[in-house]
């Protein structure tokens, strides 16, 4: 009797593999109702492989409602355990047409389940996104037999772009923006910057990634006001200061010394050590606004060799570099000593923890 009703969606039939698919544009609305996520009905491996990270869920539904003039949402793929009808509009256009799914079938999310839920929790927001729609890919799949192979071919070469490329390419996000603007005025990172990838092979000419130079720019400005002009000034004086005290940085930038060499042999490039410079920054601005940059002539005093006992299980972790909170926080506490400020409450907490470590290995 169920085979007597059905679903209809304008389709395109397409083939990949000797298989027809089919492409519908879905209004959001109807994402929710047909796409049911219920657990139970699915069998133990298949729901194994489909377990939502709720935590992204509020995420997702944020940028789909705070961007409903600008989001972008990819197709959902699915598997449907139902024999599929296309009914083409006609002889000569036999690819477009309606495609007739039974409403008894099950349909499985192969890619796209966090999509899901993220549109049903945002049209209880904001209705008006049901008349909206996404592109949903269809697959005939009887007893859903290719449905874990679907999933696994779908999320083997699924590549999550570097951190350094999507901030790059954000312009929604102010720290983004103003990183970018940095990277272009500001004298220390000017021709040094690897503006795509979050890691430097060996060979790399830059000294710095976007992604490091983002987050230790947002320690820095922590306490800054909204002012994004005013902001940019006291970033690009904070970072040139900064830099005028560390010569190799200008050193490389002329050519004169190889930017591998500075990268293995010392530490004060590295992303933990630039986050720790920013939340250094951020206190010696706000504790000594008018002799800062006097102040900051002590890192020139410091020894940023890597091999140094100073940066042991402070920077440096069984002889690699950590950006680990707790070793930003850590790296952040010496240079703040160096520089004659106070340690917070919390800071002091880890420091202390610390020494009492390094004290019991010594001991």
């Amino acid at each position: 009797m169920d085979d007597a009703f059905h679903y209809a969606f304008p389709a395109i039939r397409g083939v990949q593999a000797g298989r027809e698919y089919y492409v519908s544009m879905c209004p959001l609305r109807l994402i929710p109702k047909i796409f049911l996520f219920d657990e139970e009905e699915l069998t133990p491996e298949l729901r194994s492989q489909r377990t939502l990270n709720k935590a992204r869920i509020p995420e997702m539904t944020r940028y789909l409602t705070e961007q409903e003039d600008t989001y972008v949402f990819s197709a959902i793929t699915a598997s449907v355990d139902a024999e599929l009808v296309f009914e083409p509009v006609s002889q000569e256009n036999d690819r477009l047409g309606v495609l007739r799914i039974p409403m008894a079938g099950t349909f499985i999310i192969n890619d796209g389940q966090h999509r899901r839920a993220a549109i049903e929790a945002a049209l209880k927001l904001n209705p008006k996104l049901g008349e909206e729609s996404i592109a949903v890919v269809f697959f005939s799949d009887v007893g859903l037999a290719r449905s874990q192979q679907m999933f696994a071919d779908l999320n083997r070469y699924a590549i999550r772009p570097s951190t350094s490329i999507s901030l790059l390419y954000d312009h929604r996000d102010t720290g983004a923006e103003m990183t970018r603007r940095l990277v272009l005025e500001a004298e220390p990172f000017r021709d040094l910057v690897e503006m795509e990838r979050s890691t430097l092979s060996a060979r790399s000419r830059r000294l710095f990634t976007f992604s490091a130079i983002y987050h230790a720019t947002n320690a820095l400005l922590a306490d800054a006001s909204d002012d994004s002009e005013a902001s940019l000034k006291t970033a690009k004086a904070y970072w040139e200061e900064v830099g005028k005290q560390l010569p190799e940085w200008n050193q490389v930038r002329r050519g004169r010394l190889a930017s591998g060499e500075v990268r293995q042999d010392l530490i004060h490039s590295h992303g933990v050590v630039l986050q720790a410079f920013g939340k250094a920054g951020a206190a010696l601005l706000r504790e000594a606004p008018k002799d800062w940059k006097k102040r900051l002539r002590a890192l020139s005093e410091i020894d940023w060799s890597r091999n140094s006992p100073t940066w042991a299980g402070r920077a440096v972790v069984n002889g690699r570099l950590s950006k680990a909170t707790q070793n930003v926080t850590l790296t952040s506490n010496y240079i703040k000593k160096s520089l004659g400020l106070e340690l917070s409450p919390e800071d002091q907490r880890i420091e202390d923890a610390f020494e009492r470590g390094d004290h019991e290995r010594n001991t």
